[in-house]
């Protein structure tokens, strides 16, 4: 009874999640930009209220960072990991609170028990694979928060400067969407990041398989 009651839930947090997606645009955020910067006072507080309805809308974490960088530029690049960390903890904890011990589950807990929660939650942030599919597969994980914060603030660092530096030329993201601010280059550079970090706990694996 309990775990339909949860499936029910999770249902209805995907359905609210997808109305709201189909409902709402970014666009609308980023076409206010220049009366949120006008007032300091009001920008951060725009700012703040975007982490948090962020997740309720499936908008990108990306979106952050192009906000922070067209009213402060990369000074503001620490603010916007701390804000994409931030908005990134309700999927986390709703995934950890439904977390069943299911099959998926033990999978994603064995891939960190290898590679490390925060080594395991770096790796994941560099893929390129939308954000909070990635806090719902940690979450489901059982990875402790702090970990999850302080590797999601890691491994976020290659978009947010991208969104930052993209945040500078808004007119760009305007006319090709939030999808331009991400290149090839980028993802490729990510994914070798993400390579090296694993080879470590790769090689310790196949040596102790090897042994046994």
């Amino acid at each position: 009874m309990q775990r339909r009651t949860r499936a029910v839930l999770g249902l209805a947090v995907l359905l609210a999640v997808g109305v709201g997606a189909a409902l709402t645009s970014p666009r609308w955020v980023l076409a206010r930009l220049d009366w949120l910067a006008a007032d300091p006072l009001r920008f951060t507080a725009a700012l703040v209220a975007l982490a948090l309805v962020r997740p309720l809308l499936a908008w990108p974490t990306t979106l952050i960072a192009v906000v922070v960088g067209y009213g402060w530029g990369l000074r503001g690049l620490p603010i916007a990991l701390a804000l994409i960390a931030l908005t990134s903890v309700p999927p986390f904890l709703l995934a950890r609170r439904s977390a069943d011990g299911g099959r998926f589950a033990t999978a994603g807990a064995r891939a960190m028990d290898a590679t490390g929660d925060l080594r395991g939650v770096i790796v994941s942030r560099l893929l390129p694979a939308p954000s909070d599919a990635v806090s719902v597969g940690v979450g489901l994980s059982g990875v402790p928060l702090r970990a999850f914060l302080v590797g999601t603030a890691i491994g976020e660092l290659p978009w947010a400067v991208a969104g930052i530096v993209a945040g500078q030329s808004i007119e760009r993201v305007l006319r090709e969407g939030l999808g331009a601010v991400i290149d090839s280059q980028l993802i490729l550079a990510a994914g070798v990041a993400a390579v090296l970090l694993l080879a470590g706990p790769a090689y310790r694996h196949l040596a102790g398989a090897d042994a046994g």
